[in-house]
C-alpha cells in the first residue's frame, strides 16, 4: 500500500481506502460479520482511511466503524458526513441540529473529536447561505472536528466549496465515466493545498464489467431502486448513466485493459494515476473485495497511450449519456 498526504491535514493515509456506505444499507444485505470481516481485511492490507456517514443505515455503519477502531493501536483516519438526515435535509438547517448529529456521530463512532467532518451533498442555496462553514469552523474550536470538508454532487458547489477558508477536503464522483473533475478542479484543489476523496471509482460497479443487461439487484440495492434518480441524485448510481448503455460502455471498454489487469483494476488505477486525488473510497460488501481493492496500490501507473484512448473514449462515447448534476 502506498500512502499519500491527505491536503494539508498533515495525516498520511493510505491511497486505496474504504467507502462505507455498504456496511450501513443501500447495497444488499451485508452482515455484522461480514461488515466487520471487511473492514479488517481492508485493514490487514494497509488501509487506514475509511469514510462514512450518519444516515448510513440510521448510524448501523458509523456504529460497527467505532466498534472496530477501538482495538486499533495504530492510526486511523474515519471521516464521516453531516447534512442528509430528515432533521436537516431538505431545507431545515440549524446550528443546534447540526451540533445534534454531530454529536450521534460522535457517540456512535466512540470518540472524542472527529478527524474528518464532511457536509453530504447540501442543496447548492444551503451553500451559497454560506452560514454551515461558519458552523463547521466553530465546532472545530470548539473541539469536536479536527477538519472539515464537504462531498459534493457538481463542479459548481466544488469551486463554490474551495472558496471557503478552512476547506481541508473535498470529496467527489470522478472515474473513467466521469472525468469532468480533472479539467478545472484537480488542479485548483492541488493549488489551494485541499485533498480529494474520490468516491465510486468503478461508478457502483459498472466498470468492473461483471454486469449484463440482465444483471437484477436486491430491492433495497440502490442500484435497483434508484437507477433513474428515484430516491436522491442519479449520479450516485452508475455514475448517472442508465444501466443499460453502462453496461455496453464497459464492456466497449474491456479489450482495453493492460495484459494481466482486470477492468476494475485498470479504472481504479486510471484515478490514482491523477496525483491531485488523495484517496479513493471504492466500497466492498465482501472481504475478498477489500483486498483486490487494496491491491491496486501496488499496479504500476497507466501507459500514457491508454490514458489518451480513455478520455477520448469519455468524450466521444460516455459524456452526453450523464444524467443528474455534474
Amino acid at each position: 500500500m502506498n500512502y499519500r498526504e491527505l491536503g494539508r491535514t498533515g495525516w498520511r493515509c493510505s491511497e486505496v481506502g474504504l467507502g462505507c456506505w455498504q456496511l450501513g444499507a443501500d447495497w444488499g444485505q451485508v452482515s455484522e460479520p461480514t461488515a466487520r470481516a471487511i473492514l479488517e481485511a481492508a485493514w490487514e492490507n494497509g488501509v487506514n482511511f475509511f469514510d462514512t456517514a450518519d444516515v448510513y443505515g440510521n448510524g448501523r455503519s458509523e456504529r460497527i466503524i467505532g466498534q472496530f477502531i477501538r482495538d486499533k493501536k495504530d492510526r486511523v483516519f474515519v471521516a464521516t458526513k453531516v447534512g442528509q438526515d430528515d432533521s436537516l435535509f431538505p431545507d431545515q438547517y440549524t446550528q443546534p441540529a447540526v451540533a445534534r448529529c454531530v454529536e450521534g456521530s460522535l457517540q456512535r463512532l466512540g470518540v472524542n473529536t472527529l478527524d474528518l467532518l464532511q457536509l453530504h451533498c447540501v442543496p447548492t442555496p444551503v451553500l451559497e447561505r454560506q452560514e454551515l462553514f461558519e458552523w463547521l469552523r466553530e465546532l472545530v474550536r470548539a473541539g469536536k472536528v479536527r477538519h472539515w470538508g464537504a462531498s459534493v454532487e457538481s463542479m459548481a458547489q466544488a469551486q463554490l466549496c474551495l472558496r471557503q477558508q478552512g476547506l481541508a477536503a473535498l470529496q467527489i464522483i470522478f472515474n473513467v465515466f466521469r472525468q469532468k473533475p480533472a479539467d478545472r478542479l484537480l488542479p485548483d484543489a492541488q493549488r489551494q493545498g485541499v485533498a480529494i476523496i474520490v468516491r465510486l471509482p468503478l461508478a457502483s460497479g459498472l466498470l468492473a464489467g461483471k454486469f449484463t443487461a440482465k444483471t437484477t439487484f436486491a430491492a433495497h440495492d440502490h442500484r435497483h431502486y434508484n437507477r433513474d434518480g428515484q430516491a436522491f441524485n442519479v449520479g450516485e448510481t452508475f455514475a448517472g448513466l442508465p444501466f443499460e448503455k453502462g453496461v455496453q460502455l464497459a464492456d466497449a471498454l474491456k479489450p482495453l485493459a493492460p495484459s494481466g489487469m482486470t477492468p476494475a483494476q485498470m479504472a481504479q488505477r486510471w484515478t490514482l494515476d491523477h496525483q491531485a486525488v488523495s484517496v479513493i473510497i471504492p466500497g466492498a460488501t465482501r472481504p475478498e473485495q477489500a483486498r483486490t481493492n487494496a491491491a491496486v496500490s501496488d499496479l504500476s501507473p497507466l501507459p500514457r497511450e491508454l490514458h489518451q484512448k480513455l478520455h477520448a473514449f469519455y468524450e466521444q462515447s460516455v459524456k452526453q449519456h450523464i444524467r443528474g448534476p455534474y
